[in-house]
């Protein structure tokens, strides 16, 4: 089973809304697993987020999302037109109102990271698939729910 999706969204706040509702309808029809779905879908809101909030359209003036969903893993990645900074994540104060963002995509994430192409900037995570009950047996990757990040 593999699947890949790639949806143009317009350069608004609006868009996450779309993409999230899209990428959960998906990968709940193939079977993924409710708890993988929600944080797949945080995932992508974070990545879309970042992307309105600190970077450029695409020259098109809109942004790109993409999933694929394999047998073992989902990607998620969302490409916009770049910044003037490179993304990482933050390390804010209890007090910040902002920049937890990436620091939940990493805690999420089994691994994430950026990828510069001529045209555009994409941010990428890579999460382990779980599967819903098939054939009476649940299929899952041996990935833990919770993990301590250093």
């Amino acid at each position: 089973m593999s699947a890949t999706s790639v949806v143009l969204l317009p350069y608004a706040p609006s868009s996450v809304a779309v993409a999230r509702q899209r990428l959960s309808a998906e990968l709940l029809a193939t079977g993924v697993s409710a708890g993988v779905v929600d944080d797949v879908v945080l995932v992508m809101s974070e990545l879309l987020s970042n992307a309105l909030r600190h970077a450029h359209p695409l020259p098109s003036g809109q942004l790109r999302a993409a999933w694929h969903c394999s047998e073992s893993q989902i990607e998620v990645a969302v490409s916009d037109g770049g910044a003037t900074t490179e993304p990482r994540a933050g390390r804010p104060t209890l007090s910040s109102l902002g920049g937890r963002g990436l620091g939940i995509v990493e805690y999420l994430a089994d691994r994430w990271g950026v990828r510069h192409e001529a045209e555009a900037t994409t941010v990428w995570a890579v999460l382990a698939a779980s599967w819903a009950s098939r054939n009476g047996n649940n299929r899952t990757t041996g990935t833990p729910a919770l993990r301590e990040v250093g």
